[in-house]
């Protein structure tokens, strides 16, 4: 959620299309590893620990590359980001995935750049060309038709599921606030500095809730190693590729990124946790990549890619 909000960054260049991608098949990814890992620490716990690990990988790049005193001159609103943006939805998420099949919970996800963008129009003043608009609304058809049908074949457990959509949604709420509040208040800070930055804060808020709800037994090999797949890859390597998207390409279009997320998850979901694929499911996903990419302008008229 940084941004050295350079006007002619790479909105008009393909640049940041790779890491959009890698973006969207690592957050697809966190569903998986909050399921094993809430399994045993449960959720509080899962969420602290996944930010916590996560500041204390990026704190020596952080040194480093001499970025801390970019942290240190605007730390107030950094932390403050960190709590909208990683402790509420982290510790919402990890409670959603124990009610709900991962592949739905990411289908849930998927709503942030519909928010998102409606936040960046009302917040920032934000122009939405037709053709982005019809991009997000595709988008979101994709992800109303698969969750209409998600339920009943995507392996849903427990008797929350109600609360657990409600929980996702509100989390999807935070992403897309905290996304415009970076454009506002964290314009100039390095990437690098927001991420850390906001992780800490996060990891600061959630310190006490994970010390109160730590598991009576201690997990096991794979809990851990979930743990710490999330925290690494899924959240300290994705935030420097998310906050570096908000600042070349626009929060819009970074939140778009949960638009495709989803694909990687029901797959993930399928592979390792047996969870349900039906032709729907794959036919909904393909409507949802068409949504990201014209919602984005990966495809589209060249005079349509403002941000």
């Amino acid at each position: 959620m940084t941004l050295p909000a350079t006007p002619a960054a790479t909105a008009g260049q393909p640049s940041w299309a790779g890491e959009f991608l890698l973006l969207s098949a690592l957050w697809g990814a966190s569903f998986l590893f909050m399921r094993l890992g809430a399994a045993e620490f449960g959720p509080l716990p899962t969420a602290g620990l996944r930010v916590a690990l996560a500041t204390l990988f990026l704190w020596p790049l952080l040194v480093q590359r001499g970025e801390w005193p970019a942290l240190r001159r605007h730390w107030r609103p950094v932390l403050l980001a960190g709590l909208v943006n990683s402790a509420i939805p982290f510790a919402l998420f990890a409670w959603a995935v124990m009610h709900i099949a991962t592949g739905l919970t990411s289908i849930l996800n998927a709503t942030v750049p519909l928010f998102g963008a409606l936040v960046a129009w009302a917040w920032l003043g934000d122009r939405i060309g037709r053709l982005r608009w019809l991009g997000l609304g595709l988008g979101f058809l994709g992800v109303a038709l698969l969750a209409w049908r998600a339920p009943a074949g995507a392996g849903v457990q427990g008797g929350h599921t109600g609360w657990a959509i409600a929980a996702c949604l509100l989390a999807s709420t935070c992403y897309a606030v905290a996304a415009s509040y970076a454009r506002r208040h964290l314009a100039g800070i390095p990437p690098l500095a927001s991420a850390t930055g906001s992780l800490l804060g996060a990891a600061l808020g959630l310190a006490l809730p994970t010390l109160l709800f730590w598991p009576a037994q201690m997990p096991g090999p794979r809990a851990w190693a979930a743990i710490v797949a999330i925290a690494v890859l899924c959240t300290g390597i994705a935030y420097i590729l998310y906050f570096r998207l908000i600042a070349h390409a626009g929060p819009s279009r970074a939140l778009a990124v949960t638009f495709l997320a989803p694909a990687f998850a029901v797959a993930y979901g399928a592979a390792f946790l047996g969870e349900t694929v039906t032709p729907w499911m794959l036919g909904c996903g393909a409507v949802i990549v068409c949504g990201t990419m014209l919602s984005t302008g990966l495809v589209g008229p060249r005079g349509a890619r403002a941000r």
